[in-house]
């Protein structure tokens, strides 16, 4: 959500498909992590996640929690900075590291 725009209802963001900036499905808004000293919306509960992304972190968690700060755009669908593929493409060379010093 655009901090200059008008002020929306929050729950407007439930049910809201997540997109990287380069196109790749993230996730489905399910919550909204609030701030109520600051009253800030502070991330993005997600599940129906791109198992391509959290391949081995879905085993184990029904969803994830997508920090605010991430956010980049709110229309149709949101839109997040490509963090959460670099963070995937970091595990990725980490075990191929692994996998060839081993």
């Amino acid at each position: 959500m655009d901090r200059d725009s008008a002020p929306q209802e929050i729950t407007t963001l439930v049910g809201r498909e997540v997109y990287s900036n380069k196109g790749v499905f993230v996730g489905e808004v399910e919550d909204i992590r609030l701030d109520l000293d600051r009253q800030d919306v502070t991330g993005l509960a997600l599940h129906e996640l791109n198992r391509e992304l959290f391949s081995t972190e879905i085993n184990q968690a029904r969803g994830a929690i997508v920090p605010y700060r991430w956010v980049q755009a709110v229309g149709d669908v949101i839109i997040v900075n490509d963090i959460v593929e670099r963070l995937h493409t970091a595990d990725d060379q980490a075990d191929e590291e692994d996998e060839v010093t081993a």
